[in-house]
């Protein structure tokens, strides 16, 4: 049968939003047009594409089969709108970051302005979400992460290190009982990650300090710095966060200073789009130049 790219692009959105109304609203297409794209090419290759269930659409043996072609053919046209765009004319279209919410809420957001407003015609979209990201149905066009992955068809890059540090806000500290040494958070009120919940070891801060016990939790490090800032209790801060919450003062820095990493990580194939390493190069570089200025004025 003679496929067409727009039927093509149809099924690719259902394949990674798994619905046909999350597929349409990517598309701008409502889910009966879907749903008939969907259809014409399960007749035209005599095989459903699809399992369909009340929890979604989930690719068929076929369906996997027609993923691998229809991804190559993306490849292909981008491919091809790259090169005749050319480099002149700037980064443009869309990116989307996968990112965890510390760097998504302080640093993402000052470094993906400058690299927009540098390129008119490029939108940038933030996914800040605190789990781990799925490249392969295209949840994001790159994430970043805070430990190199191990498996799948990636290419990862470390972007930069950052420190943390115990902290706690000024009006806690004037009040609570002194800390001069990681015993002393005994006699706190801990701020910190629900254990369950940490989706990658490099986030278990606590356990480096000695500490079992978390009086506040969240999966949000952005919920976790709130408590800090309010005078809730004494958590781990980033670095580049402290500048965002006046009045709040690294703890023990002597006894416990950790640093992690960044990594911008891509699926394999997209290594040949100029457009997406064009915007990687700048996005990597702007990120490292931000943690050093947040980091020196913490």
């Amino acid at each position: 049968m003679q496929v067409q790219w727009d039927d093509l692009k149809v099924f690719l959105a259902v394949a990674r939003a798994e619905s046909l109304s999350r597929a349409g609203r990517l598309l701008k297409l409502d889910p009966a047009t879907v749903g008939r794209r969907v259809a014409r090419l399960e007749a035209g290759y005599g095989a459903p594409l699809f399992a369909k269930s009340p929890t979604g659409y989930a690719l068929t043996d076929a369906g996997q089969r027609l993923m691998t072609h229809a991804t190559r053919a993306e490849q292909a046209v981008e491919d091809a709108a790259d090169d005749m765009a050319g480099q002149a004319a700037g980064i443009s279209g869309q990116i989307r970051i996968g990112a965890p919410d510390g760097s998504a809420n302080f640093l993402l957001p000052q470094v993906c302005d400058r690299i927009g407003r540098a390129n008119p015609g490029l939108e940038i979209q933030i996914v800040a979400l605190p789990r781990l990201f799925n490249l392969t149905r295209r949840e994001a066009d790159m994430v970043v992460a805070v430990s190199p992955p191990t498996a799948g068809r990636l290419t990862v890059q470390k972007i930069a290190d950052y420190r943390l540090h115990l902290a706690a806000s000024e009006d806690y500290l004037r009040d609570a009982p002194p800390i001069a040494s990681l015993d002393d958070l005994n006699h706190h009120r801990i701020i910190g990650y629900i254990q369950d919940m940490i989706f990658d070891k490099e986030l278990d801060y606590l356990g480096e300090a000695g500490l079992t016990r978390v009086d506040l939790a969240s999966n949000s490090v952005a919920v976790q710095m709130g408590w800090i800032r309010q005078g809730a209790g004494v958590g781990i801060m980033h670095d580049f966060a402290m500048p965002f919450f006046p009045g709040t003062r690294k703890l023990l820095t002597d006894q416990l200073s950790l640093t992690r990493a960044f990594y911008l990580v891509r699926p394999a194939d997209d290594r040949r789009l100029d457009r997406l390493n064009r915007f990687a190069q700048s996005f990597c570089e702007a990120i490292r130049a931000e943690v050093a200025r947040l980091e020196a004025e913490a």
